[in-house]
């Protein structure tokens, strides 16, 4: 999350939907950025509203991506830390040795199909709807911007909050990520639109 409270802003930064680039652009560009310390930088809206009520008032934003693809990407970090610590890397094998989530991941699933059928069982942020982040039964973000879109819809931010756009810094690109659609089969295909249905519906999200 990123709040500004002289913009009287707040970034819900929802896993996976290119929010370390758009944070790290937002910091630069904004001054005066604070983070809640109880709450996680994932936080969804409702949490953060429940640390800090008066930031109902704030204009909200976030970003969104289709479920197929942002599982994939989900996927591909796990392949990332786990063939680097098997590679003795030491950033890698640390973060392992951190991050009980991603190691607990990496040891129970071989496999994409055995991470899309059984992992979001087991670790519930990886089942929670995108829309469960940015909205609440009393609150909309006021914005939700596409990571399809990302550039042209974070200038729309940087527009309504009078900041000055100097174009997307890009970070933690995987260039060897294949087509999301050349990964599933009916099975798995099917599991993540039973998953997501909210956010389908939300978003208008098509395989």
């Amino acid at each position: 999350m990123l709040i500004s409270d002289s913009h009287r802003f707040l970034f819900v930064h929802v896993q996976k939907t290119g929010g370390s680039t758009i944070d790290n652009g937002l910091t630069a560009a904004l001054g005066d950025v604070r983070r809640i310390p109880a709450a996680n930088r994932h936080a969804p809206l409702d949490r953060l509203l429940q640390l800090e009520p008066g930031l109902a008032d704030y204009w909200t934003a976030g970003f969104v991506r289709n479920p197929w693809a942002r599982m994939v990407s989900w996927w591909r970090m796990m392949e990332r830390f786990r063939d680097g610590a098997a590679q003795g890397i030491d950033r890698y094998v640390d973060h392992l040795q951190r991050n009980r989530f991603v190691a607990a991941i990496i040891e129970q699933h071989p496999d994409f199909e055995s991470f899309v059928m059984h992992a979001p069982d087991e670790h519930p942020r990886l089942r929670k709807p995108q829309v469960a982040f940015l909205n609440t039964p009393g609150k909309r973000a006021d914005f939700t911007g596409r990571q399809e879109s990302l550039e042209a819809d974070l200038q729309q931010i940087y527009d309504h909050l009078g900041l000055e756009w100097t174009g997307v810094k890009s970070v933690n690109i995987d260039p060897g990520r294949p087509d999301y659609r050349e990964v599933y089969d009916d099975r798995t295909r099917q599991r993540v639109a039973d998953l997501f249905e909210a956010d389908l519906r939300e978003y208008g999200y098509e395989f």
